[in-house]
């Protein structure tokens, strides 16, 4: 999601495009309310790379989902499912606008507080998307959630997206950080569940 940044129309609208899979080059649009920020082209493509073997048939989570971006992408590559959770209303009947003009019936979309709504899920996934606004910092209660709830399947990947200039958060035990990169202020993470050793 996230808030700030992403192209704007006069119209008021931003918009992005989808950078691969069954969707490709299809451009979307979202609510242009100033706020919404889907991550950058180049940084999907590389966190899809490090996430493709995963992708297909996989159940995701786009947490922060706000313009959609990377829960359109996972699904445009095949993943089989993805919940989105987002609290602006405008936000998210826009994704399920999406969802009907890309005639596909395999999101779901909650409104809801990223946090209210892990304390009361039930699904487990493969792939979670963490790319809250830059302003907030709840890495902490996120992840131990995602832990506590064991809401990340054995193999899962979490993505987090932040300011490039915090580093990384600090995980919980249980996770371990596999990937870091940075793309001018965007810093982004792949964290997995630690494996123990028998």
């Amino acid at each position: 999601m996230s808030r700030q940044r992403g192209k704007s129309s006069p119209s008021g609208t931003g918009r992005f495009r989808i950078i691969g899979g069954q969707w490709r080059g299809r451009r979307i649009q979202f609510p242009g309310t100033g706020q919404l920020r889907p991550t950058p082209d180049r940084v999907r493509e590389t966190l899809f790379n490090w996430v493709s073997p995963l992708i297909e048939g996989a159940r995701c989570l786009d947490l922060y989902a706000g313009s959609g971006a990377l829960g359109l992408e996972a699904l445009s590559r095949h993943a089989a499912e993805c919940v989105f959770v987002e609290r602006d209303a405008k936000a998210l009947d826009a994704i399920r606008e999406h969802m009907v003009e890309l005639n596909s019936g395999n999101a779901v979309c909650v409104s809801s507080d990223a946090l209210a709504y892990l304390r009361r899920c039930a699904l487990d996934f493969d792939l979670i998307f963490l790319d809250p606004p830059f302003d907030e910092d709840p890495w902490a209660r996120l992840l131990h959630q995602i832990v506590a709830g064991k809401l990340l399947r054995t193999g899962g990947r979490i993505y987090m997206e932040m300011l490039a200039d915090k580093g990384s958060p600090e995980l919980p035990k249980g996770l371990e950080l596999l990937r870091s990169k940075r793309a001018g202020r965007v810093g982004y993470h792949l964290v997995s569940v630690r494996q123990e050793i028998p």
